[in-house]
């Protein structure tokens, strides 16, 4: 049986070699929780092994940020990135070199803070940094996102535990999700984006024109863009290297049509959001856009993510995953958005991922607009799927098959 040291460092070894699959020569950016140092510095170990030529680390403090938030005036929030942050952030994009978000910041961290100022620096941050963003989702730099438990987030997903046995089991959880458990941690993560390939091929050669959703809250229809392709398991960079940016990964996710959204959705599992927690939240679309809203808990914290800009009010990504799935059957409610996405169907707010549209990298905004391919300075996933769930996918000529029955693969 391996020991916690053992699994960590595993971890860290496929964060660099099959996440990122970082390259000779290349740099590596890490943000990362203060709390995540011991997995933060095994990456930085085994990138400099993997031939990293430097490896930097920006630190992140929830408590010292909600300072910040708490006490800064309005002009300083609504600017809040300086030049030299962001001159890093594009100076590897530049170099084509790679990026690390290490997620597991507690996410009630920010409960009680004004939404608004929280909207600002996060309006702040997707204006300062558009051209790292669109390069990230043109493939430019290669990225990941990989957790790693904080005591606020371990406590927010076992209340029950202690502090100590909250984060013991979350990195268990953890561990389990990334294929860390298995014998041959590598060998598993190719047999499984395989599977998830075979999905991608079926559906892009389909070229379905609509996905009908219908379960309990939700009755909803969305055009598919007329020139989507569908991508899961991971994706090549614009300089032929492969690497997955989510660590689990077992979504398939394609772009919609911008104005294509109909109906009424239901969130299914908690939105942890601008460190806050969103749940029990319908939205409500005409011709793409949000109309409607309301929400159990958070409605301001929804209320302000979708005042990011206009964009945010329109879908960006339609991701497909089965029910009956490693995360989802592990019964645990991650309260991360990493973990949740990859446990249920879910949709995502704002920008479209530039991947899901032949040619879209070279386009202007504004021609990427006139196309119908959503473009903001944010991007939120939402969960919506359940064991109830049923999604009719519609050819061009009107006919209709099943895709997924009781919240599974129908195909």
């Amino acid at each position: 049986m391996k020991t916690f040291e053992e699994k960590l460092d595993q971890y860290a070894e496929i964060v660099v070699k099959v996440g990122l699959n970082l390259q000779e020569g290349q740099r590596l950016l890490i943000n990362s929780p203060i709390e995540a140092a011991p997995f933060t510095r095994k990456v930085t170990e085994h990138a400099y092994k993997n031939g990293c030529k430097r490896v930097f680390v920006e630190w992140t403090d929830t408590e010292t940020n909600r300072i910040h938030l708490n006490n800064a005036s309005e002009e300083v929030l609504k600017d809040n990135l300086p030049q030299w942050q962001i001159d890093m952030h594009e100076s590897l994009v530049e170099n084509n070199d790679c990026m690390l978000m290490v997620t597991g910041s507690d996410p009630n961290g920010f409960k009680g803070v004004p939404a608004e100022r929280l909207m600002f620096v996060q309006k702040n941050a997707g204006e300062r940094l558009e051209k790292v963003s669109k390069a990230r989702l043109a493939g430019e730099v290669p990225w990941l996102i990989a957790g790693a438990p904080t005591a606020g987030w371990a406590k927010s997903v076992f209340p029950e535990k202690n502090e100590t046995d909250a984060i013991e089991a979350l990195w268990e959880a953890i561990f389990k999700t990334v294929r860390v458990d298995q014998p041959d941690p590598v060998s598993a993560w190719k047999e499984h984006g395989q599977t998830l390939v075979e999905k991608v091929n079926y559906l892009n050669e389909q070229k379905f024109k609509t996905l009908h959703y219908k379960s309990e809250g939700t009755d909803l229809s969305i055009d598919l863009h007329p020139e989507h392709v569908w991508i899961g398991g991971g994706h090549h960079s614009t300089f032929n290297t492969f690497y997955i940016p989510n660590m689990p990964t077992e979504e398939v996710f394609t772009a919609p049509l911008k104005e294509g959204v109909n109906g009424t959705v239901t969130s299914k599992k908690p939105l942890s959001a601008m460190g806050n927690i969103i749940d029990n939240f319908t939205l409500t679309f005409k011709d793409g856009k949000v109309v409607d809203l309301k929400a159990e808990k958070g409605e301001d914290t929804l209320k302000q993510l979708l005042n990011i800009d206009e964009g945010m009010k329109y879908l960006g990504e339609v991701a497909l995953v089965p029910y009956d799935s490693p995360i989802s059957n592990a019964g645990i409610v991650f309260n991360n958005t990493l973990f949740d996405e990859n446990a249920s169907c879910h949709l995502a707010l704002g920008m479209t991922i530039s991947m899901n549209i032949p040619g879209a990298d070279k386009l202007s905004k504004e021609e990427l607009e006139s196309k119908g391919v959503n473009q903001s300075h944010g991007h939120t996933d939402f969960m919506i799927g359940s064991a109830d769930l049923e999604i009719e996918a519609e050819y061009h000529d009107g006919k209709r098959i099943p895709l997924f029955t009781n919240g599974n693969w129908a195909i």
